[in-house]
């Protein structure tokens, strides 16, 4: 049995690759053994089910037993894995997902631009699919930003993070994050509490994204201070808003002259994004949305940028992307 030994580049592991298709990654410190595989071996069941690999954890190293191309994309997984609970503390789920997405499309990774990178304070962001990419591209870059597509492609999370990011590198002033959760107030006084209780559960989406990039009590602080502001979108009529980030969130739900409202709000130094999924309409008369409008209307201007994600964008649960695409093949 012939053995070769790579040393990864930080020294945290060590891989040995053996001739009966077996690799093992020999970790050094076993705290960071035991954050990879998980409480119960968790993380390793799941990365054992999503690769359709053989996974063994003994001693102080996993080993991966599979075809040598499937040997190379879980070691380079776990190597992710590694690099994403040193730099956060701990693994999710969805960071196991993405792993395996990096490495399975030509170890796309590898090549991933430095500059698409979104690093927060609690992670660091890589776009995971190449539309993702040309969209954290256009927020850094364009005026405004206008994207539509099925739930799970990252629209919301990629654009509270990049205005998150330019908040605290002190390039905007203030981040305002908006929904069409209510009709000109009208359905308020159906809720018990005061106006913020009221929109809150409307808005809770934003809140999620806020707290997954920044701690609690300083994302409480900001919003507190000013720095970050949530509200319906009818209490953004009549604004000009200035050195600001400007989210317009399920704006499938919104009518053509609100989004005109809204993207008309822009000022100095501000950039303005609208995101939606087209097949999510709420409103009475589907037809009453602006936001297919808006993108006919607004995508020659070169100022503007509009994206188009599909169910090949999916970065939730797998089973996501499987369930848009039935629903988009029984409607066409």
């Amino acid at each position: 049995m012939s053995i070769n030994t790579k040393k990864n580049f930080d020294a945290n592991l060590k891989f040995v690759y053996s001739d009966n298709n077996t690799l093992s990654v020999i970790f050094h410190d076993n705290n960071l053994l035991m954050g990879v595989v998980g409480e119960f071996n968790k993380n390793l069941k799941e990365l054992e089910k999503l690769a359709d690999v053989n996974l063994y954890s003994r001693g102080n190293s996993i080993l991966i037993k599979s075809t040598t191309d499937k040997n190379e994309i879980v070691k380079n997984a776990i190597q992710f894995l590694s690099n994403q609970f040193i730099n956060n503390g701990s693994i999710e789920n969805k960071d196991i997902l993405s792993s395996l997405d990096k490495f399975m499309i030509n170890e796309k990774v590898k090549n991933q631009n430095i500059t698409e990178i979104i690093k927060t304070p609690k992670k660091s962001i890589i776009p995971r699919s190449e539309k993702q990419k040309e969209y954290v591209r256009a927020l850094r870059q364009s005026d405004i930003v206008i994207s539509a597509g099925p739930a799970g492609t990252g629209k919301t999370f990629l654009a509270v993070a990049i205005g998150l990011t330019m908040l605290l590198e002190k390039k905007i002033e203030k981040i305002i994050l908006s929904r069409p959760a209510v009709e000109a107030g009208e359905r308020l006084g159906f809720l018990p509490g005061d106006m913020k209780e009221k929109v809150d559960p409307y808005l809770r989406p934003l809140y999620d994204s806020l707290y997954d990039l920044f701690h609690f009590e300083k994302i409480q602080r900001m919003i507190e201070i000013g720095d970050i502001e949530i509200a319906p979108l009818a209490f953004m009529r009549g604004r000009t808003l200035k050195n600001s980030f400007a989210i317009l969130d399920e704006a499938q739900n919104a009518s053509d002259m609100q989004i005109k409202m809204f993207l008309t709000r822009i000022g100095e130094n501000s950039k303005i994004v609208i995101n939606g999924d087209p097949s999510q309409i709420d409103l009475p008369n589907k037809n009453m949305s602006g936001l297919d409008r808006s993108k006919k209307l607004l995508s020659h201007l070169n100022e503007i940028s509009v994206i188009d994600f599909d169910h090949s964008d999916v970065v939730r649960h797998p089973l996501v992307s499987k369930i848009v695409k039935a629903y988009n093949n029984h409607n066409d």
